[in-house]
């Protein structure tokens, strides 16, 4: 059985990416200033890890979040499926 992108967990999902996406930005702006802040820098690795678990089960669960290599897809090719996350 194929997950449904208009189920509520869809949107829970792309919305907990975002906001991983979100303190990565942040911690990776603070982190150009201060280059030796190891609790910043373990944090943004423990979020990279999280927000990496996280996009791959989406991905798996309901298609490819990027294009250009950043995604795999299943056969048949996914990308001419709706909605894309950029949609929703």
């Amino acid at each position: 059985m194929e997950a449904n992108p208009c189920e509520p967990r869809y949107y829970e999902m792309l919305e907990q990416l975002q906001v991983l996406d979100f303190a990565l930005v942040e911690l990776n702006l603070y982190l150009n200033t201060h280059l030796e802040d190891l609790k910043a820098i373990e944090q943004f690795n423990q979020l990279t890890q999280e927000r990496t678990r996280l996009a791959n089960q989406f991905q798996e669960l309901y298609g490819p979040l990027q294009n250009f290599g950043r995604a795999y897809s299943k056969c048949p090719w996914e990308w001419n499926q709706t909605p894309w996350p950029w949609q929703v």
